[in-house]
């Protein structure tokens, strides 16, 4: 194939480093193609990278302490929002000198500057939810893939989250209530932009119930419970007063406009800053009419218009100081005029009486269900210490004595888990251990037997907890149980001092299993056999690296099972699934080889 010859202005044209020219009949055209397409999905895959390189950390677990601690600030977060945009009602004021609305500018930049702040945290919180691995709704699994757990969030909760980051409340103090001067039009502006933050708070109110779902807020004091009520109770009180100081503030501008009668004085009641008059020698006649109205004198006095329950607020309104406009905002007077105000007045009064009914009922179920449980945990430490005492443990045993009976309150919250499904109707027993026990049937080894035996080895199912330092097994030591993993990290050392890491969703002792099904199969049906000790001999030492959550089966259970379901299991069943996992064992121990090689 002879070499394509260019024309001199391709020559020419080639000499320019932006320039390049391809002849149509070139043969490598539709390879150049293919590359520049490569180059563009490179880009696009590096862009897309350098992206999540702004989300910080990596997969966190959703059942992380810090995850727990996210969620609370989230919701106090939430909440300090909501009352710092309430708290912007009290900037504004009605001046009585000038006869306008003004809002105070130095204030207001304050406000906008924190409300920002809380922006950029909630934004923060937007970037930890795509790190955050969640369990998939049907098969309860754990989903921790990076681009699986942003797809998730894209398509979850991120527009929720993305409408309440919008600072549509920081354009609305600064761009309208902080430059009402600049027209008219601007109200019906900030009227649709009222609505947009109304939606918006009702997304956040949304976003903060769904945090709380997920949230264990378990009070361990009295004074907690009674400071969180006190608080929510003070904080709707402080909506309904802001309610208050707000309707008032806009009976003064509906007596204020009254007075005026035309649209050439509005300009003059929407001031912006109240005392700047400036602006307004332009028309210095109008200006002149605008003060000398009486009837918008009279709009701060008794008697000229029926400010109803609103009569106390009209000189509150004029106050020029903000912490006496907000403190007195909390406590009013009811003064009922006309049937409105009659049913705003009985909204209140119900509302606080059933807040206060919730606050005291609170308490009291709340002290009388914490006094039975602290009562019960000093029983419990009470007879634990005595028993120490009695038996003259040395220091060190009861510190790790008292460090396991604090850990393992912490992991039940002191609920007995065995007595409460004891009184639930059988059926509804084995439905809730099919629920939580689903790791029994995920073992290979047991994926082939009956839901009967299935259900026989849950129901003998029992919980444990471990403190950091725990041997579980030893070696030369009997097999005792055979023990499933739901948290924490253990390390099991053999007899050639190769160490085999642990973790939540392992089984260890699953030899135990092995045995029962290779004696069961050997067996008659029915009759009740027993592993020889001398097989139950351990040849590793495990050892808990965390504190552990697990749940054991002891081999007696797992013998009397065995025996009872013993035509139900067969060779083929189970050798297969032994043979996996001792070959995954054995893998696993090759690569620790090589790691320490």
């Amino acid at each position: 194939m002879t070499k394509t010859e260019y024309p001199p202005v391709h020559a020419s044209l080639s000499r320019k480093p932006s320039s390049l020219i391809i002849p149509v009949d070139s043969p490598d055209a539709n390879e150049l193609h293919d590359r520049q397409q490569e180059v563009a999905n490179a880009w696009r895959r590096r862009n897309f990278s350098s992206l999540l390189r702004f989300v910080p950390g990596r997969v966190i677990h959703p059942h992380a302490k810090s995850v727990q601690n996210w969620n609370k600030f989230f919701i106090f977060l939430c909440l300090f929002t909501i009352l710092l945009d309430s708290l912007f009602v009290f900037l504004l004021y009605a001046n009585q000198v000038n006869k306008c609305i003004g809002v105070n500018r130095t204030l207001t930049k304050v406000f906008i500057t924190l409300r920002s702040q809380t922006g950029i945290i909630y934004l923060l919180y937007m970037l930890h939810n795509f790190r955050l691995a969640y369990f998939a709704p049907k098969s309860q699994v754990l989903v921790a893939h990076p681009k699986r757990v942003a797809l998730k969030y894209l398509s979850g909760h991120f527009l929720v989250d993305f409408f309440v980051v919008l600072p549509l409340f920081q354009v609305y103090m600064w761009l309208i209530l902080d430059r009402l001067h600049l027209s008219f039009r601007a109200h019906g502006a900030a009227m649709v932009l009222a609505v947009a933050i109304f939606f918006q708070y009702m997304a956040m109110l949304y976003r903060v119930l769904h945090a709380y779902r997920f949230t264990s807020f378990i009070f361990q004091s009295w004074w907690s419970l009674c400071v969180t009520n006190l608080l929510g109770f003070v904080f709707c009180s402080h909506l309904i007063g802001t309610g208050w100081y707000f309707l008032a503030l806009m009976r003064v501008k509906k007596c204020l406009r009254n007075a005026c009668g035309a649209f050439w004085c509005y300009k003059y009641i929407y001031r912006g800053q109240g005392n700047d008059n400036q602006r307004f020698r332009y028309d210095p006649i109008s200006w002149k009419r605008w003060e000398n109205n009486n009837n918008a004198s009279a709009c701060f006095g008794a008697g000229y218009f029926n400010y109803g329950i609103y009569s106390q607020a009209v000189n509150l309104t004029t106050e020029s100081s903000g912490p006496m406009r907000y403190v007195y905002s909390l406590f009013w007077g009811f003064q009922q005029i006309n049937v409105s105000e009659v049913l705003f007045t009985m909204f209140i009064t119900a509302t606080g009486l059933l807040l206060f009914s919730l606050l005291i009922g609170d308490m009291q179920n709340f002290l009388q269900a914490l006094g039975r449980r602290n009562l019960e945990m000093s029983v419990r430490h009470f007879e634990v210490e005595v028993w120490m005492s009695r038996h003259r443990l040395p220091g060190k045993l009861k510190k790790q004595v008292r460090e396991s009976e604090r850990y393992h309150y912490a992991a039940t919250r002191g609920i007995n888990e065995p007595t409460l499904l004891e009184n639930l109707p059988e059926h509804l027993q084995r439905d809730i251990r099919r629920h939580l026990f689903k790791f029994v049937k995920k073992l290979p080894i047991l994926a082939d037997l009956d839901d009967s035996a299935l259900d026989a080895i849950r129901e003998r199912v029992e919980h444990k907890t471990y403190i950091k330092g725990s041997k579980i097994l030893e070696r030369g030591c009997i097999i005792n149980k055979t023990l499933f993993i739901m948290r924490g990290e253990l390390e099991s050392v053999g007899a050639d001092r190769i160490a085999v890491p642990l973790s939540e969703g392992e089984v260890c002792g699953e030899e135990l299993i092995k045995l029962c099904l290779e004696h069961s199969a050997s067996s008659k049906n029915g009759e009740r056999f027993r592993i020889p000790a001398q097989k139950l001999i351990s040849n590793r030492t495990v050892t808990c690296l965390t504190n552990v959550r697990a749940y054991t089966v002891q081999v007696a259970d797992l013998e009397e099972v065995f025996s009872f379901y013993s035509r139900m299991v067969k060779k083929s069943q189970y050798k297969g699934g032994f043979r996996v996992n001792r070959t995954k064992l054995a893998w696993i121990i090759c690569r620790k080889k090589r790691l320490n090689q």
